[in-house]
């Protein structure tokens, strides 16, 4: 039984980073245009394919007007949710969404709810 309470415990404690990491407006809103990033992103000069390494976090940086700084600590904090992959290119950083990870957050969440 102690195990199941500790496996609990522990799914519970990830569903609350992402839901933490998904409470910040900005954030959430980054996720979104990822979801999509030729539609989002498709007035930037790609660095790389944007559908298999990511959008560059300048691109990101841009589009949201936010200060890189506070670019990178945002993708930071949903890269330790586990909700985007982080990918060099060169020395950009490029970011894309996580479907498996998010794929088991939603079915995590349908089990506790």
């Amino acid at each position: 039984m102690a195990a199941t309470t500790e496996t609990t415990e522990s799914g519970a404690g990830d569903l609350i980073e992402v839901f933490k990491a998904l409470g910040n407006p900005a954030r959430l809103q980054i996720m979104q245009w990822l979801k999509d990033p030729d539609a989002h992103f498709g007035e930037y000069e790609p660095i790389a394919d944007r559908r298999s390494v990511g959008v560059c976090v300048t691109h990101i940086q841009a589009k949201s007007g936010l200060a890189q700084s506070t670019v990178s600590s945002y993708m930071s904090t949903l890269e330790r949710a586990g909700l985007v992959r982080p990918t060099r290119v060169g020395k950009w950083t490029h970011y894309r969404r996580d479907e498996e990870r998010l794929a088991q957050v939603a079915r995590a969440f349908g089990a506790t709810v």
